[in-house]
């Protein structure tokens, strides 16, 4: 581990903390840069890059180590870093960065000799494969939004081939490339999609958004993707749309979804621990900011239950009936004591740890610390007050520090080997500390964990950092009769789809909470899944379709055929649908079936694919020709016919071609949703439970956040 003080000092600890020794000497006492100097190679390679602040000059430099910091080597570069480096994903010695003046430039000796690839370049990202994918600015300000030419190359820069025009953003996500396009309708843009690399692209089915709005992929992977499209007007919220496995048709999925578009701050949250789990929150039409919790990949969402040793606060109208909700990234930017947003680990099945309240709302008060040890089906109260927290051992073991927002000295931290159900005490210092937080291995595999801190005297301050290893108090290793059967998602054990979630059971081998032991380094999950029988909760509500609150059928959209029609790869297809379609990366089998059907009717359609693909080169004449009146009057007419014929295009194209019927629709019922709830886009949040009032509009708020 290298770590940073300031921009003077460095150290590096190879005892996960234990001691650290001052390297500064290995880099000449350089300083290095605090905002994007310490760039780390991927799995575990050793490799390592430091940035160095050098004043003055057009030139760069980095130190860069292949032996996990033992040593360091000076690079002179070419050029001054805009960004941080980019390492390859599995080739660490393959280096990208782009720099001050706008130019590219790729690595493939980890950064011993460098060559520039192109020119005016706004932002870039490796690809899965080999590809390199950025976007360029004609006239090297990258301000032109929506002017941008996205590019690929996939010999290392030798190439490249501009693959679309007039984008806004790009992002990548599992097998999906996207891109924001801009529709030449004033400053309208739309998402399109690729799953070929850039080859060819389709206009996904969401509403394209203004200039005040953005689109921001909360989740991706290979079966579905998470696309959350922000309202007109600073609302704070937007919709959430889950697509099929194509990345091309979206259901609606969550409405009134938290999103500030000043900061960019969503609680949406992915629980790594249970397959299909996400937790978020939602603006209400009162202002007040509630969590809803998914187990089916956004199928349905629900309020979290409210944990059986805790009562309600004084936001619920009843004492018995309210629910738990979760602090997270929006609580965090709106200065609420929440020092971390709720973690999970896969290697810890089922753990999730929290800060939240028990209400009908968000509050204001200290948040206390929840843990689920279920995958956000049941919790409890694990700790009264705020706590920095981390889980070790595969979540063998929890460990939690008291934090304060005045100062306030520590010397002890919290642990429990139950899943947080019983806490025990350990004072890792005589001398106390100002606490500043924990750092433990990624993966929560270790059992070991730093504590950082400082101490004062009366003319300066001094960091401290201490290292507890917990294999000195659990000193067993544990055995097969520490492991108890545990089948996942299970809410009712008399029914014989207990524990069905996107098509099939789990049943893990999961350590018992009496069990005092560790699982270890070289613990694995073990796991039994067992496919179920289709029903509707393996089923989204397809294109068009809807599921009216606390309803588990799927109902039509009003003025919907059940046959629609949409464009893909440059042809019309057609969808038959009784309003359902499973979820991507749903395995159930047999049980009801759900028929949909989508019949390509071979015709062309207009899919905007020309605000995507590169116009082909024509070879255009300047040549001057006279013109006489009478062939002006030719020339009137034609253009008179012509705008007839436009209109009529038009409105057929709205009508039938590429779902344009389904889309024209769909805008409008989004609006009227708006105005029959009664939000005014206008009005300040002054009721909302964080008494704040609606961020205001500024330049980065129409940032796509695809990444």
């Amino acid at each position: 581990m290298v770590v940073t003080f300031g921009q003077s000092r460095l150290y590096k600890s190879e005892d996960y903390g234990k001691s650290f020794t001052d390297i500064t000497q290995l880099i000449n006492n350089t300083f290095i840069r605090t905002e994007f100097g310490i760039a780390i190679g991927p799995d575990n390679s050793g490799k390592v890059v430091l940035t160095a602040d050098v004043s003055g000059g057009h030139h760069g430099r980095i130190f860069r180590s292949e032996d996990f910091g033992k040593s360091f080597i000076q690079t002179d570069l070419p050029f001054e870093p805009q960004q941080q480096i980019l390492y390859h994903p599995r080739n660490a010695s393959s280096l990208l960065v782009i720099s001050l003046n706008k130019s590219l430039w790729l690595s493939m000796n980890f950064g011993d000799t460098w060559q520039r690839i192109h020119e005016k370049v706004c932002s870039v990202r490796w690809g899965p494969e080999d590809e390199i994918y950025f976007t360029t600015d004609s006239n090297e300000l990258c301000i032109g939004r929506g002017a941008l030419e996205l590019c690929r190359s996939t010999d290392f820069g030798k190439t490249s081939k501009v693959i679309a025009q007039n984008i806004f953003s790009f992002g990548l996500g599992g097998k999906f490339l996207f891109a924001s396009i801009m529709t030449g309708k004033g400053n309208l843009r739309m998402i399109h999609v690729s799953v070929d690399r850039g080859d060819t692209w389709n206009m996904a089915q969401l509403p394209p958004v203004g200039h005040e709005q953005f689109y921001s992929i909360l989740a991706a992977n290979d079966y579905v993707v998470f696309m959350h499209v922000d309202e007109p007007g600073d609302t704070g919220f937007g919709t959430i749309y889950v697509s099929d496995d194509r990345g091309l048709l979206y259901s609606k999925s969550l409405e009134r979804h938290l999103y500030t578009a000043t900061g960019g701050e969503t609680d949406f949250t992915n629980v790594t621990s249970l397959r299909g789990v996400y937790i978020t929150s939602v603006l209400s039409e009162d202002g007040s900011v509630k969590s809803v919790i998914t187990y089916d990949r956004g199928g349905e969402w629900s309020p979290l239950r409210k944990p059986e040793n805790s009562e309600c606060d004084a936001t619920a109208k009843s004492k018995d009936k309210c629910s738990l909700h979760i602090h997270a990234a929006y609580s965090i930017s709106q200065k609420v004591n929440v020092p971390l947003p709720p973690i999970s680990e896969p290697s810890a099945v089922g753990l999730v740890l929290a800060h939240g309240s028990v209400g009908d709302a968000m509050s204001l008060l200290n948040p206390d610390v929840y843990v689920s040890d279920d995958g956000g089906y049941s919790w409890i109260r694990a700790l009264k007050g705020p706590h920095h927290y981390a889980i070790l051992d595969s979540g063998g073991l929890i460990v939690a520090v008291e934090y304060h927002t005045q100062y306030h000295s520590i010397n002890t931290i919290k642990f429990s080997t139950d899943e947080g159900q019983c806490w025990y005490s350990y004072n890792f210092t005589d001398d106390p500390i100002y606490f500043t937080g924990l750092a433990s291995e990624p993966g929560a595999k270790s059992m070991t964990v730093s504590i950082w801190g400082y101490r004062e005297t009366l003319i300066s301050q001094y960091w401290a950092s201490f290292t507890v290893d917990f294999r000195d108090l659990l000193t067993r290793n544990c055995e097969d009769g520490d492991y108890t059967k545990w089948l996942a998602h299970s809410r009712n054990t008399g029914d014989s789809t207990d524990g069905c979630m996107l098509g099939y059971k789990e049943q893990f081998l999961r350590l018992r909470k009496s069990s005092v032991c560790r699982n270890g380094r070289d613990y694995v999950i073990t796991k039994q899944p067992a496919p179920c029988p289709c029903t509707l909760e393996d089923f989204l509500c397809d294109f068009g379709y809807y599921r009216p609150e606390n309803k588990s059928e799927c109902v039509e959209q009003p003025e919907i055929s059940g046959i629609l029609e949409f464009c893909f790869n440059g042809t019309q297809e057609q969808l038959q649908t009784t309003g359902y379609r499973k979820i991507p990366g749903d395995m159930c089998e047999g049980g009801i079936l759900l028929p949909r059907k989508i019949i390509d009717l071979k015709k062309k359609c207009n899919n905007s694919s020309s605000l995507v693909n590169p116009p082909l080169d024509v070879p255009q004449s300047h040549q001057s020709v006279p013109t006489s009146p009478h062939s002006i009057v030719i020339f009137v007419t034609i253009i008179a016919i012509l705008l007839v014929i436009i209109i009529l295009g038009v409105l057929l194209v709205k009508k039938y071609v590429c779902g344009g019927r389904f889309l024209v629709h769909r805008y409008s019922v989004l609006q009227q949703n708006v105005e029959a709830s009664g939000v005014d886009t206008e009005e300040k949040l002054e009721s909302s439970a964080f008494s704040s009032s609606k961020p205001m509009y500024h330049d980065d708020s129409d940032e796509d956040l695809l990444e």
